[in-house]
């Protein structure tokens, strides 16, 4: 166990070694495990696992996207998001088309299909946060400490760039 302090705005430790338990990073690391395990079920009904869960929540906020444009939104790589992007198309829920402005882009859009499972699955995140958090407001509070924190990151990270 170590000891933290509050000193002039920092948190100074004495320790030896930080306990797993006490990082923050392993705890974020841990909650998105958990929450992707949770999801499951629940996407596996509709053909869909979490990341491609994801790419049809931005394209159901925003229609169209580039590839380009879903790989910066969700962080992930053309790598990962080009396989992925695949099956959502061979199940007929995205349809790919190079961009008639620019053949470099490639635009992803929703078919019908797609576009109608938005209404079966508008609540699944609603439900699950509902259940862990207790209450709308507890959720919409713990939402905004995870964006406050997801802000500090990426400020951090990109001076480290």
């Amino acid at each position: 166990m170590y000891n933290i302090e509050k000193t002039g705005g920092m948190m100074m430790k004495e320790a030896a070694v930080m306990k797993l338990e006490d990082m923050l990073c392993f705890t974020a690391y841990a909650t998105s495990r958990e929450l992707t395990r949770i999801y499951r079920p629940i996407l596996e009904k509709f053909g869909l696992t979490y990341p491609q869960y994801l790419v049809m929540v931005v394209l159901w906020e925003r229609g169209t996207s580039t590839v380009t444009e879903l790989g910066d939104r969700l962080l992930l790589d053309s790598g990962t998001l080009t396989p992925l992007l695949k099956r959502l198309q061979e199940a007929d829920l995205v349809v790919r088309k190079r961009s008639l402005e620019d053949e470099r882009k490639v635009e992803v859009g929703l078919t019908d299909k797609g576009a109608q499972l938005q209404n079966q699955m508008q609540s699944v995140s609603v439900d699950i946060f509902a259940e862990i958090c207790g209450s709308f407001e507890k959720y919409l509070e713990s939402l905004g400490q995870f964006k406050e924190l997801q802000a500090k990151v990426n400020e951090v990270a990109r001076r480290s760039d």
